[in-house]
């Protein structure tokens, strides 16, 4: 089977990993909150930014390599780290993880992961980041950081734009819950996806293994709660403070969409940036991530490395983004579509996809460099 020819485009994947998956699962890895406005906005505000067509270049031979806190990357891109991966696909951590050492590109693992960092750390070798929600005590705090250190994981991303739990709406119709419990309902639709049932069986329940480790340890912990209780997901400037001291690796903070934000944290100690509206999966009136990503790039100065997510669907949006001053962006939900439609093939054919169409969009706008994108806006942006 020729993949470019059946899944030519990450909408083709997107496709036949709705069919592939029960219900319940695919609205989990779907799915926004509210109406989904703030979902279609950054579909919109990415499709808004448009470039010259060049003429008369010549030959354009692109390069993607690129470097992004001291390691060099294959390219401008990476994966995201995407809460309980592994119910969308069995093993989806660890599959990803393994690509990524290969592939030479990040990969984010969750605090809510369904794997330990121990088992995923290892596989990610030099690309492995770690994508911290923290912890309400800050003795669970220091031996996650001492556990993801340990596991060989070089990048900590503190997620900060996650306040206070969405309401997700699709996902609540669907009868899932973290950590999930069966229905009726559920099982049926299980039974009718045997391929994602039978795997899913082999890997294991999809659990918060690391979080659910500390709640056997807290004695302060009501009889009903559950890993998620011991998140404390809205840190202060203080809580950044103190994970500066404790952290000496590089620090990312993840979920910015304010200018005065990405500076203070600048001058806090942070390494980077990382521009985000959580896809539109925390709140429906944020604008689209994409339009806040200029004006920040402007207060932070060239120096800064600027990260981007959030509804980004191929080539042509990652050299948006770095048009507009991304040095390198993120994806999430599409590794997840890659897995979910072709299995542990998925994120090979995904990587492929995303090469070729930043290569074709570099090459019909003569650069030769993501980062001479900019030079070739409609309207410049004021970077």
């Amino acid at each position: 089977m020729d993949l470019d020819l059946t899944h030519p485009a990450l909408s083709d994947l997107r496709a036949t990993c709705r069919r592939r998956l029960p219900h319940f699962v695919w609205e989990y890895l779907d799915s926004a909150t509210g109406t989904e406005a703030g979902k279609r906005r950054n579909r919109a505000g990415l499709d808004a930014v448009t470039f010259r067509p060049a003429a008369l270049r010549g030959e354009i031979e692109p390069r993607l390599d690129t470097a992004l806190l001291g390691v060099d990357h294959a390219a401008p891109f990476g994966i995201a780290p995407l809460g309980m991966s592994g119910l969308i696909w069995p093993r989806a951590e660890t599959i990803l993880a393994g690509f990524a050492a290969r592939a030479r590109i990040p990969y984010g693992l969750s605090t809510v992961a369904t794997r330990l960092p121990e088992e995923v750390g290892p596989l990610s070798g030099e690309m492995g980041w770690f994508q911290l929600y923290p912890p309400r005590d800050c003795e669970i705090r220091r031996d996650i950081l001492r556990r993801a250190r340990e596991a060989g994981f070089r990048v900590l991303v503190l997620t900060v734009d996650v306040p206070g739990p969405s309401r997700r709406e699709r996902q609540r119709r669907a009868q899932l819950a973290i950590p999930p419990k069966l229905t009726p309902k559920m099982m049926m639709q299980m039974a009718r996806h045997p391929r994602w049932s039978i795997g899913t069986a082999l890997a294991g329940p999809p659990r918060l293994r690391l979080m659910e480790e500390y709640l056997k340890l807290d004695s302060n912990a009501p009889s009903t709660a559950h890993a998620g209780y011991m998140l404390r997901t809205a840190p202060d400037w203080a809580y950044l403070d103190a994970l500066r001291a404790e952290w000496d690796g590089p620090l990312v903070v993840k979920g910015v969409m304010e200018s005065d934000t990405a500076t203070r944290a600048r001058d806090a100690g942070v390494d980077a940036v990382w521009v985000s509206n959580h896809s539109g999966r925390q709140f429906d009136g944020a604008p689209a991530a994409i339009e806040a990503l200029p004006g920040i790039r402007a207060a932070l100065g060239p120096e800064t490395p600027l990260i981007f997510d959030s509804g980004v669907e191929g080539g042509l949006d990652i050299l948006r983004a770095m048009a507009l001053g991304a040095d390198f962006v993120m994806l999430g939900r599409a590794w997840h579509y890659a897995l979910g439609a072709l299995g542990a093939k998925g994120p090979d054919h995904l990587m492929h996809i995303l090469r070729e169409d930043l290569i074709s969009c570099m090459t019909q706008i003569g650069i030769a460099e993501p980062g001479a994108a900019r030079e070739r806006l409609v309207t410049p942006a004021p970077v």
